[in-house]
């Protein structure tokens, strides 16, 4: 059994093909996807016909939720974008996914934590500002309504469950959260994960794809986003 897992495509539709082309080369047996579909500058509705096409079982991100839920003068300039791109029918859509799903073994799939999509599993933030890995007992809290879980998709978890980041296929960088520079990978790939059973349990890999990355960036820059086209082209918010 292997299991691709994407998530944070974010209307990145080159980094997606990139992705999908990697996963039918490498006979994943199936792919799971955890939210934040489209929003941005870049190919949105697009994106939205290429996922719907696929069916893959998708958990609804903030961002999906977002783009039917709030008013205009509270979604970012990408979210105005990306809802603006959409139809009616497809930001109905979005926000009609689950906001968790739970596949075979012991699989949990979401988006944020199970109770919140807001919030980062893996991380946190201190007092003092910084945001930093989720220390142990806060990674414990945040999953104690899931005792059952076996996978979550970072690293090994309260009772021996896996927790799995897979990265965002299509935005590099923390654009919800500027404090989070330190923690960004500073690099433009486009990244997901594999996991694979075993006989003594799921093993993850992690993968970063090059795809064409200036694409992207250009069009950001064309729809008048440049902090976009300079995020998506680094990998970092400069």
């Amino acid at each position: 059994m292997r299991l691709a897992v994407i998530s944070d495509i974010h209307g990145n539709l080159a980094a997606l093909e990139a992705v999908l082309a990697d996963i039918k080369a490498r006979g994943v047996d199936r792919t799971v996807n955890l939210g934040d579909c489209v929003t941005s500058p870049l190919w949105p509705r697009e994106t939205f016909e290429a996922l719907e096409a696929l069916s893959l079982p998708t958990v609804r991100g903030n961002h999906d939720r977002w783009i039917e839920e709030f008013p205009d003068d509270k979604l970012s300039s990408a979210g105005l974008f990306a809802r603006n791109a959409l139809t009616a029918e497809q930001r109905l859509a979005l926000h009609s996914l689950p906001s968790q799903i739970r596949l075979d073994d012991g699989i949990l799939a979401c988006h944020g934590t199970p109770d919140n999509d807001t919030t980062c599993l893996l991380e946190e933030t201190l007092d003092d500002g910084r945001f930093v890995p989720a220390r142990r007992d806060v990674l414990a809290m945040r999953l104690a309504s899931e005792p059952t879980a076996r996978v979550v998709p970072g690293r090994h978890g309260p009772h021996d469950c896996l927790v799995l980041n897979p990265g965002s296929v299509g935005c590099p960088v923390f654009a919800d959260i500027p404090v989070a520079a330190n923690l960004e990978y500073r690099s433009p790939h486009a990244r997901y994960a594999i996991l694979t059973k075993r006989q003594r349990g799921w093993q993850a890999e992690l993968l970063a794809l090059e795809y064409d990355w200036d694409a992207a960036s250009s069009r950001a820059l064309a729809n008048d986003h440049p902090k976009w086209a300079r995020a998506i082209s680094s990998g970092y918010v400069k």
